[in-house]
């Protein structure tokens, strides 16, 4: 079963906080991605900030967005 995110918070350092619909909290960097064109005006911490939660996928104002399946294999899992 796809992870879903349930709740999203972004902070100022490029990094993003998930809570999944099994209750796993997860961090997740960002900050290698601003290297590529997609991600480039996320490197405006403004632009960052305005993430917004699709369950199955984040997304920004600029069209970037990563799946959940991708934050699912990348973040650190705090708990």
């Amino acid at each position: 079963m796809p992870m879903r995110i349930t709740e999203l918070t972004p902070h100022t350092d490029w990094t993003f906080s998930v809570i999944a619909n099994d209750g796993r909290v997860g961090k997740f960097d960002l900050r290698p991605y601003l290297q590529y064109e997609a991600f480039e005006d996320l490197n405006d911490i403004g632009e960052f900030m305005k993430i917004k939660n699709g369950g199955y996928f984040v997304e920004w104002e600029c069209g970037a967005d990563l799946s959940a399946d991708t934050i699912e294999a990348r973040m650190l899992v705090i708990s």
